[in-house]
């Protein structure tokens, strides 16, 4: 028994010393090196960079070669991007378990935004979807500057000749989380009652218009100063958040999307129907355990819910940017622009997208 006792201590303490080393090694930040030189070819382009983790000081405004699209790849000059959260979760590294991807002690890839709205400068030789002056809109890493390449069978999609690029440009990250929410994840149909927490925000404004587009009633869920615009989007039904608990209120809904956090998924549970669903869409702030309190929250309240709750990770897919194109060309769907910047103020804008302040989306204004 001694001996049990002695290796289940032994195992216990090598787990824990593994689990202190791998904190020690993903939370480790390197020194800011020194900003790099502006090229000097021929052909330039004006992009944001990072080349260490940190806060907006580390934002750095440089001159590149202009990137050349390679056979199955597309060139797009940037009119417009679009600020996420992930942005600055990027920028900063947070939470640490993230930079086992992005890169240990600095990020592996320099370039940042994801969002972006343009005309196709150039293209491959194999590029048979688009073409030169096509305007187009997508996602890929790198969004937050004058040109980018992306290959024509990922993240990208034509615009509708009755959207501007500003409109398409902030669609991207916000929009396919809202859509994947609602249609894949959520089931939501026709008929069908859902209650939108945020319903302000990016993922909450477009949240309310593809559910209203798909015949739901919808209830949304923000600050009393807001509630004129998210009816006028297409909610039936308000609640300020600042008066009013929604889980202490008689109602129930099939669905609810939830990019606040604010309710534990057992609270969200009492006010679901029995065959209802939670969809979680982001979390709390912190570089630890903060943004993993609604992952690990909803897998302990499972047991206990009749419910299913779901933590949803958005895909930027090709299909669903296709997807919301048509809902945009029918009037279906449109971007609330709260807030512009030009890119010589992107270290204000990641500010504010970081603030939680910002009323609908943020834009960033690139090339005329």
């Amino acid at each position: 028994m001694r001996v049990l006792k002695t290796i289940l201590l032994s195992i216990f303490g090598l787990l824990l010393v593994a689990i202190l080393a791998l904190g020690f090694v993903i939370s480790r930040t390197d020194d800011c090196p020194t900003p790099p030189v502006a090229s000097t070819a021929k052909e330039t382009a004006t992009v944001i960079t990072y080349q260490c983790y940190g806060g907006t000081e580390v934002l750095q405004q440089t001159v590149i070669e202009k990137p050349v699209p390679g056979p199955e790849e597309v060139l797009v000059k940037v009119h417009y991007a679009g600020v996420n959260p992930l942005d600055w979760h990027r920028m900063r590294g947070s939470p640490y378990i993230m930079r086992l991807s992005s890169g240990l002690g600095a990020p592996e890839s320099h370039r940042i935004g994801a969002d972006f709205a343009g005309t196709v400068e150039a293209v491959g030789e194999t590029v048979s979807a688009f073409k030169r002056g096509d305007r187009v809109f997508g996602g890929k890493t790198g969004a937050f500057g004058s040109h980018i390449v992306i290959n024509e069978g990922s993240a990208i999609a034509h615009v509708p000749d009755n959207v501007t690029l500003e409109q398409a440009g902030v669609i991207g990250i916000a929009g396919v989380t809202a859509l994947q929410a609602l249609v894949e994840h959520g089931q939501l149909e026709a008929g069908d009652t859902v209650l939108v927490n945020g319903a302000s925000g990016g993922v909450g404004t477009f949240a309310v218009q593809i559910a209203k587009a798909l015949g739901a009633q919808v209830t949304g869920v923000s600050s009393a100063r807001n509630h004129e615009t998210v009816l006028g989007l297409g909610a039936s039904t308000m609640i300020d958040y600042k008066t009013t608990d929604y889980t202490d209120l008689p109602a129930r809904y099939d669905l609810i999307i939830d990019m606040v956090g604010n309710h534990s998924p057992l609270a969200n549970s009492g006010v679901l129907k029995p065959d209802g669903k939670l969809i979680l869409v982001g979390g709390a702030k912190g570089d630890w355990i903060g943004p993993l309190q609604g992952p690990i929250a909803s897998i302990f309240s499972g047991p206990f819910m009749d419910q299913e709750a779901i933590v949803l990770f958005a895909e930027m897919r090709k299909e669903t940017l296709a997807e919301l194109a048509n809902l945009m060309k029918r009037g279906e769907l449109t971007s609330i622009v709260g807030h512009r910047y030009p890119l010589t103020d992107i270290a204000e804008a990641m500010a504010l997208s970081e603030s939680s302040r910002a009323q609908g989306k943020i834009s960033i204004a690139i090339a005329p």
